[in-house]
This record gives C-alpha cells, sequence and structure tokens, in this order.
C-alpha cells in the first residue's frame, strides 16, 4: 500500500548536550488509516504533530506527504500545503466566536477560492455529516462543548484534507461527549479517504483508531491490551 504520509529518521532536539525529544523516528500512514499515537506529557506527541504539520523543522530526518518533502519547502510554501491538504482538531476547539457555526466551517474554502455557492452546499453536506444540521446560523457561544468540536471537526475535514491531525481532541469533555466525538473523528476521517493521525494519553481515545502506538522517542511501538 503506498503511504500517504512518510516519517523517516526524524531527530528534533531543543538544547545542545542535553537528548533529543525525538531522535531517529520513523513510520509511515496510508490512506484511508487513521492512527493513534500515545504518550505521557513530556515524550514528544506534540513535537511530533508540529514536525508533521511543518510548523517546527526537524534537525535530521524528513517528514513527506504524498511524495513532497516538507523540509524542502519555505515557509509559505508549507502555508500553503497545509491550507490545502491538512486538517487541524485540537483541544482548546479553535472556534472563532466572531463567526457563525457555517462562517467557521466555510473558513477554509473561502481562503482555497471556493465559490459562494460550491462553499455553501460543502458546509451544509459537513454539517449533516457532524450533526448539526440546521445549526449553521448560530453563534459558538450558544453552543455546548460537545457541538463545538463537531464545528472543528466539520470546519477541519470540509476541504476534504489528505491528512487529519488531531491533538487531544476530547481533552475538555465529558465521557459520553468524548465517545461520540471519537466515533465521529473516526467515521469522518473514513469517509474522506485521507488518513488521521490522533495524539492522545487516553488509552479509551487511542482504542478507536484502526491502529495504537505508544512514542517512546526513538519509535513507535504496538500497544499492549490493557
Amino acid at each position: 500500500m503506498t503511504a500517504l504520509l512518510t516519517v523517516e529518521g526524524l531527530v528534533r532536539r531543543y538544547a545542545p548536550g542535553r537528548p533529543p525529544v525525538l531522535e531517529g523516528l520513523s513510520f509511515t500512514l496510508a490512506a484511508g488509516e487513521y492512527l493513534a499515537v500515545m504518550g505521557e506529557s513530556g515524550v514528544g506527541k506534540s513535537t511530533l504533530l508540529n514536525l508533521i504539520a511543518g510548523l517546527d523543522r526537524p534537525d535530521a530526518g524528513t517528514v513527506a506527504l504524498d511524495g513532497v518533502e516538507l523540509t524542502d519547502l519555505d515557509d509559505d510554501a508549507l502555508t500553503l500545503l497545509r491550507r490545502r491538504s491538512m486538517g487541524f482538531v485540537f483541544q482548546a476547539f479553535h472556534v472563532l466566536p466572531y463567526l457563525s457555526v457555517a462562517q467557521n466551517v466555510a473558513l477554509p474554502l473561502e481562503l482555497l477560492g471556493w465559490t459562494a455557492a460550491a462553499r455553501g452546499e460543502r458546509v451544509a453536506a459537513m454539517l449533516r455529516a457532524v450533526g448539526l444540521d440546521g445549526a449553521g446560523g448560530r453563534a459558538p457561544g450558544e453552543l455546548s462543548g460537545g457541538e463545538l468540536q463537531r464545528v472543528a471537526i466539520a470546519r477541519a475535514l470540509a476541504h476534504r484534507p489528505r491528512l487529519l491531525l488531531a491533538d487531544e481532541p476530547t481533552g475538555n469533555l465529558d465521557p459520553r461527549t468524548a465517545a461520540q466525538v471519537l466515533e465521529l473523528l473516526r467515521s469522518q476521517v473514513a469517509a474522506g479517504g485521507g488518513a488521521g493521525l490522533l495524539i492522545t494519553h487516553s488509552r479509551v481515545a487511542a482504542a478507536t483508531a484502526q491502529r495504537a502506538c505508544r512514542l517512546d522517542g526513538r519509535g513507535l511501538v504496538p500497544l499492549d491490551p490493557a
């Protein structure tokens, strides 16, 4: 199976003379795969996500998405690649309070130059997919935490990204709502035909992915059954 994401020999250190956070990390992710990466605080999960997203630069090694090496791109090209090919879901939602639900979901499409008609059609479809049909005109302040995370998922997937990166997406949610959001993430990644990477400290969250691993700095170790 052809790799969509290839991470090869990744090294990242933040201070001379101190052990690197990541050292020689390598793995691949194919289209249609949904991978959960677990680890305690400080093990390098956020560092890995930032390197994959091109928000940070490795000291050694490469990250390639659809055969394009991020380490070869300048900042402007990285911004464009993220805008076109990646979607992000965070613990803190990052839904813009001064925009309506529909405007939040439409934002990545507007940045990519979609027409108003195409944006409207896609936004409506995504809101239906996340269970918020008819909520497009509402303000974020009127929504619950679970609903806000659904808006964030709809926004992240609206432009059909090749890679979804989710960083502790259920950290601010109660267990029941978290389970609903995790199932929604899994199903929407599968429906979109891209790949998903879930960063989490929760075994419950990791169990929703097709494949779950533990990050130890040097590699991804398959997660042992609880």
